[in-house]
C-alpha cells in the first residue's frame, strides 16, 4: 500500500506515472477487498471502477467539477481518493463512511444519490445551473448499464441533447446491474461491444463519400442520404448520436492510458457527450468475478474462500420464506405470475424464475412499468405479484394508484425491506410505505409478525380477491418460529389478541416487525408491576375496527407500535378510527420512526437510537402515563440522542 498511503486528495493523482498509476489501482482493489470482507458492502461494482474513478480524477477537479455517480454504489474507490482512506474502516458502521455518495461528507460528492437512473437528471440540472450562473466548470454524471433500464435516465438524455450544453456522460458497461440486464437497450449495447472495428469502418465509409464528386444538388443530397443510411447500419451509439450527443466508445475501462486519452478528448468537446466505457463487474478478485450478482452488495465474507460468513445459518430469512411460498403457492395456481425490478434474488424470486420461467417477468429497473403491467394482468384474470423492496416502491407511486387502485385491481405487492434496513441507510430504509399506500382508496395493507404469518398472508391474498393487497416484511432473518405445514386462509381485516391479561390496563398495539417487541415490552413492564395486553394488528388497513374500538374503551392507555413514521401510519389510523368513532382517547402514545431521514447502521443501533427497542418503549410507557413501578429503578436509557432519567 506504499503509493495508496500517499494519496491524502485528488491532486496528489498528478504527480504519479502511469505505471504507478496501474499499481495504484492493484493497492486500491486491495485496501476495498480487505474493508468489505469486514464490513460488507457493495463490492464488484467497486473493483470494476478502479481504473475509470482513477482517470476521472486524475483528468478532472472534483472540487469544482461535478461529479454525479447513479446509484452511488460504486463511489468506494471515489471515497478513498478524496480524503477519505482513513476513515474507510467505518464503512456503513453508525457514525462511519456512507456507502454512497453524500454532500455532507465531502466537497468531492456533488449529489446524494442511492436510487437508479438519477444521474444524468442531475448532471444536466448541474450543468443548465452553471450556464446560468456564468461558471466555468465540468460536469460529469457515471451511470451503469443496468441503470439504463430505467425510464428517467432516458428522459434526461432527451433533454440533454436538447438543451446542447457541456455534459459528459459516463457509460460504465459491465453488461449487469444486480442480475443480468434485460430488454432492448441490454441487446443494443450487446452489440456495440462486439463491434471492435468500428472506428475503422466508419472512416472507410466517409473516405468512400468524399470521392463521390459533387455534380449537381441532387446527387450531393442522394450522398448524404446514402452516409447517414449506412451510419445507420454500421456506426455504433447512433441512438445516442440522434438524441443529440456526441457519442465515442466502447473502450476499455481498464486501460488507463487509453481512458486518460478519451477522457481528456471527451472534456474537449462541445455539447453533451456520451463515453462508453466497457467494466468487469468484480475484476482482480476471482469469486466476485464468478458471482458478480452475489458479490455486488455483499456482508462479511471470508476474504480466501469468499465464502459468506452466516451468523445465524439455522434461521430462515423473510425474502427466503416469500421466495419459497410462492413457488408452492405457483404450483397449484397458473394464474399466479411473478414481476419484479432487476431484483430476482434480492426478492427472492429466483426459485419461482427457475420453476416457472414462463410465468416470470424481470423488466429491468423500471418499477413504474413493473406495477402497470401487473394491472393489465390483473384485468386479464390472472394473479400477479409484484416483489419489490419498500424504498424502491415508491417509485411506482402514481402507477399504484392511477393504474392499480382506481381499478380495483387484484395485485399483490411484496413489499421486501420495510421498515430500518441497516447499512444502506436513508435511501434504502422502508420508512414510508405504510403512509403512501394507507390512503389510497380500496387497497389493503398487511404486516406479519413472523415469517410463518407471511406465508398464511400470502395465501389468504392469493385465494381470496380482495382488490389491490399490499404485505410489507423486514428485511432479514426471521425468529425461527415453526412453519406450518398446511396454509390456513386468515380471517380478512382481523387482528389477533396474543394476551390479555385479568387486570390490565396497558393495550399494546403493534404490527408487523414491531410485534416481537411488544411482547418483550409486555415482559418488561411486568417487571414493573403494570400488566398489558397485547394485540397483532396484522391489518393496517382494513383496521379491525370492532375490536379495536372494543379494546379502547376497556383500557385506560393505549400504545401503538410500528416501524414506519406517523403521519400517515398504523397509529395515525387508529387515531383517525377513535376519532370518527367520538372517542377522544386522552392516554395514547404512538412509537413510531421520526420525522427524519435515519443514517446508516445496524439495525439494533439504529432501533434504539429512535427509541423503538423494548427497554426503550418500556421506559417511556411509564413516564408517559406516570404509572408507579414497584422496580427499585428503571434503567437509564438514551431515545434520540438524549438521556432520560430513571425514576
Amino acid at each position: 500500500m506504499e503509493i495508496l498511503k500517499q494519496i491524502n486528495a485528488p491532486q496528489d493523482l498528478q504527480k504519479l506515472k502511469l505505471t504507478e498509476l496501474q499499481k495504484l489501482a492493484e493497492e486500491i482493489r486491495t485496501f476495498i477487498l480487505q474493508t468489505v470482507a469486514e464490513t460488507g458492502g457493495h463490492l464488484a461494482p467497486n473493483l470494476g471502477v478502479v481504473e475509470l474513478t482513477l482517470a476521472l480524477h486524475r483528468v478532472f477537479d472534483t472540487s469544482k467539477d461535478r461529479l454525479v455517480w447513479d446509484v452511488g454504489h460504486q463511489s468506494y474507490v471515489h471515497k478513498i481518493l478524496t480524503g477519505r482512506r482513513e476513515q474507510f474502516s467505518s464503512l456503513r458502521q453508525y457514525g462511519g463512511l456512507s456507502g454512497f455518495p453524500k454532500r455532507e461528507e465531502s466537497i468531492h460528492d456533488a449529489f446524494n444519490t442511492g436510487h437508479s437512473s438519477t444521474s444524468i437528471a442531475a448532471a444536466l440540472g448541474f450543468a443548465l445551473a452553471r450556464d446560468r450562473m456564468g461558471e466555468d466548470h465540468h460536469v460529469i454524471a457515471v451511470i451503469g448499464d443496468g441503470s439504463m433500464t430505467g425510464g428517467e435516465a432516458y428522459e434526461a438524455l432527451n433533454q440533454a441533447g436538447q438543451f446542447k450544453t457541456n455534459l459528459l456522460v459516463i457509460l460504465n458497461d459491465n453488461e449487469m446491474s444486480i442480475a443480468e440486464n434485460v430488454g432492448a437497450m441490454s441487446s443494443y449495447l450487446s452489440r456495440l461491444r462486439s463491434d471492435p472495428f468500428y472506428t475503422r469502418r466508419k472512416k472507410d465509409i466517409e473516405l468512400l463519400l468524399q470521392k463521390v464528386p459533387a455534380i449537381g444538388h441532387s446527387v450531393a443530397k442522394a450522398a448524404e442520404r446514402l452516409k447517414d443510411s449506412l451510419k445507420y447500419l454500421l456506426v455504433p451509439g447512433m441512438i445516442f448520436e440522434e438524441l443529440g450527443l456526441t457519442y465515442l466508445g466502447p473502450i476499455d475501462g481498464h486501460n488507463l492510458a487509453n481512458l486518460l486519452v478519451m477522457l481528456k478528448k471527451a472534456k474537449s468537446l462541445k455539447g453533451p457527450v456520451l463515453l462508453h466505457v466497457l467494466t468487469q463487474k468484480g475484476r482482480g478478485y476471482a469469486p466476485a468475478e464468478k458471482n458478480p450478482a452475489v458479490f455486488h452488495g455483499v456482508g462479511p465474507f471470508n476474504l480466501k474462500t469468499g465464502e459468506l460468513i452466516n451468523n445465524n445459518p439455522e434461521l430462515p430469512d423473510y425474502t427466503g420464506v416469500f421466495g419459497d411460498t410462492i413457488v408452492d403457492l405457483g404450483a397449484s395456481d397458473m394464474r399466479i405470475m411473478a414481476i419484479t425490478a432487476a431484483m430476482p434474488e434480492g426478492t427472492g424470486l429466483k426459485k419461482f424464475a427457475k420453476a416457472f420461467p414462463e410465468r416470470f417477468f424481470d423488466i429491468g429497473i423500471a418499477e413504474q412499468s413493473a406495477v402497470t403491467m401487473a394491472a393489465a394482468m390483473a384485468a386479464q384474470g390472472l394473479r400477479p405479484v409484484v416483489a419489490i423492496y419498500s424504498s424502491f416502491l415508491q417509485r411506482a407511486y402514481d402507477q399504484i394508484s392511477h393504474d392499480v387502485c382506481q381499478q380495483k385491481l387484484p395485485v399483490v405487492f411484496a413489499i421486501d425491506r420495510a421498515g430500518l434496513v441497516g447499512a444502506d441507510g436513508a435511501t434504502h430504509h422502508g420508512s414510508f410505505d405504510l403512509s403512501y399506500l394507507r390512503h389510497l382508496p380500496g387497497i389493503s395493507v398487511l404486516a406479519p409478525k413472523d415469517e410463518d404469518e407471511l406465508r398464511h398472508m400470502l395465501y389468504t391474498a392469493l385465494k381470496e380477491e380482495h382488490g389491490p393487497t399490499a404485505i410489507r416484511y423486514p428485511r432479514g432473518k426471521g425468529l425461527g418460529v415453526p412453519l406450518s405445514e398446511e396454509y390456513r386462509l386468515l380471517p380478512w381485516g382481523k387482528a389477533e389478541i396474543l394476551l390479555e391479561e385479568k387486570g390490565a390496563n396497558v393495550l399494546l398495539l403493534a404490527v408487523g416487525s414491531m410485534v416481537h417487541p411488544a411482547l418483550k415490552t409486555h415482559d418488561l413492564l411486568l417487571e414493573h408491576g403494570v400488566k398489558s395486553a397485547v394485540v397483532n394488528a396484522r391489518f393496517v388497513k382494513p383496521l379491525d375496527e370492532e375490536l379495536l374500538l372494543k379494546l379502547a374503551v376497556k383500557y385506560p392507555y393505549l400504545v401503538t407500535m410500528e416501524e414506519n413514521v406517523a403521519a400517515g401510519g398504523f397509529g395515525s389510523g387508529v387515531l383517525e378510527l377513535l376519532s370518527r368513532n367520538g372517542l377522544n382517547h386522552k392516554n395514547v402514545l404512538l412509537f413510531t420512526l421520526p420525522d427524519e431521514y435515519i443514517t446508516h447502521g445496524k439495525p439494533e443501533i439504529l432501533l434504539e437510537l429512535v427509541g423503538l427497542t423494548p427497554q426503550a418503549m418500556t421506559e417511556q410507557i411509564m413516564q408517559h402515563f406516570a404509572l408507579k413501578s414497584k422496580a427499585k429503578i428503571i434503567p437509564r436509557l438514551k431515545i434520540f440522542g438524549k438521556q432520560i432519567s430513571g425514576r
